[in-house]
């Protein structure tokens, strides 16, 4: 049997937080690392640029600094409106994570993990379009075929392992037929920037339960809204809405961003066009494990590209960031064994604790979701909820899903033993 070449030990496909992340820690280790990026940096992408203690926890991890001086704006916690309440939540003092948020804008936050990913040892290529699979006699993967550059030259790269961190789309996962599942909840989010000097330096990440428009006070539009400060002049204003709502994928989220905005103070910035810093752009939100299995035949999926978006609160990048680092750890160990059933046993591991992590966690989201899917029980919840900040404090444990895991407070033992107790997804 002829020797087959390898371009690396691990490609990985996809340089946003989730593949870079896993290029760091697989580079870290002494393995060949090739990360193949479509676009070229510095890259828009649609997103709420606001960052939970979770995924600040991951940036120190990578060692990037995170403190003002290097442009980093923080945050103290939320800001939850609804209800009629304005409630100020700061983020849970904690042995397992820090108790600040970050808001950094993903153009040059996607370039920075990169970056950091080639410090440690990673080889980047942009302007790389993975379009499949490459797959031996026994319908393993062992590589990816793209175009490449501006002309689209056909390339194709061999590694022993492939890591697809392609985002929403999942392009290599789809062509090895696992599709995202239908019982499992997607979200649609559209944000946009405005030019807003009185909150551009908000200290809390501000989240509005409910949504109305200027014409129309007494009626509730559907979805749920931010306002994250950049600290640069400019917010990131947007809003999502989950597959459970009734009015999903009949709505012009666009228009409906523009309607609610149009209620908000004239001097926030946001009902002017004029201060717009950019068009209103959407992303879909693939949440709660909607694309399983995380690894067969030779490819791991971290990420947006197995679903990894938390159905709580439509997190994704400090998922992104842990699902890649578990992921090196993984084929780290597993590239120490020889090729077959011994390698293959170490890779199960990979489905095995993910669903240990979070299956308990995503199956209570995924239910959270069906739940505030109705507006009736939405409204219940905010009007009754908001006023008691203790019940408030908890919410915000279990959205964020921050809690230590030993040695934690009573809330924190409450939250565990719901995801213990809970059938993982």
């Amino acid at each position: 049997m002829a020797t087959v070449e390898y371009d690396a030990d691990v490609i990985v496909v996809g340089a946003g937080p989730g593949g870079s992340t896993t290029a760091y820690h697989l580079a870290r280790q002494g393995l060949r690392v090739l990360l193949l990026e479509k676009t070229e940096f510095p890259r828009e992408k649609v997103c709420g640029d606001g960052l939970t203690p979770r995924a600040v926890k991951q940036l120190v991890k990578l060692g990037v600094d995170t403190s003002p001086e290097a442009g980093w704006l923080r945050n103290r916690g939320l800001r939850v409106i609804g209800g009629g309440v304005r409630l100020e939540l700061d983020w849970p003092e904690l042995a397992s994570f820090p108790n600040y948020g970050l808001v950094r804008t993903r153009l040059d936050f996607d370039d920075l993990l990169a970056k950091r990913a080639v410090e440690a040892g990673a080889e980047l290529r942009t302007g790389v379009n993975v379009t499949g699979p490459v797959l031996d006699g026994n319908g393993r993967v062992i590589g990816v075929v793209a175009e490449s550059g501006p002309e689209k030259a056909p390339a194709s790269f061999a590694a022993p392992l492939v890591i697809a961190a392609d985002g929403v789309s999942g392009r290599l996962p789809v062509a090895l037929g696992l599709n995202k599942r239908e019982d499992r909840p997607i979200g649609v989010a559209v944000r946009r920037y405005y030019r807003s000097p009185a909150k551009h330096d908000d200290n809390y990440l501000e989240s509005w339960l409910e949504l109305r428009s200027k014409e129309h006070p007494d009626k509730l539009l559907p979805g749920y809204g931010w306002i994250f400060g950049m600290g640069d002049g400019r917010v990131n204003v947007g809003l999502g809405a989950l597959n459970s709502s009734a009015a999903f994928g009949k709505t012009n989220y666009r228009r409906l961003l523009v309607d609610w905005l149009a209620g908000t103070p004239a001097e926030w910035g946001m009902t002017d066009e004029t201060n717009a810093a950019g068009p209103i752009l959407g992303a879909a939100l693939p949440m709660g494990f909607n694309r399983v299995p995380h690894y067969t035949r030779g490819l791991l999926l971290v990420g947006d590209s197995g679903g990894m978006v938390n159905p709580f609160n439509g997190e994704g990048i400090a998922y992104a960031m842990e699902s890649g680092e578990l992921a090196a750890e993984i084929v780290v160990q597993a590239l120490a064994r020889p090729a077959g059933a011994e390698r293959e046993r170490a890779l199960a591991g990979y489905p095995a604790e993910l669903k240990a992590r979070y299956g308990g966690y995503y199956r209570l989201g995924n239910v959270f979701v069906k739940m505030i899917g109705n507006p009736h029980v939405m409204r219940i919840a905010t009007k009754h909820g908001m006023p008691h900040p203790t019940l408030m404090r908890f919410v915000l444990k279990l959205l964020a899903n921050l809690t230590d895991p030993r040695g934690g407070d009573a809330m924190d033992r409450v939250i565990n033993a719901m995801t213990k107790v809970a059938p993982a997804v």
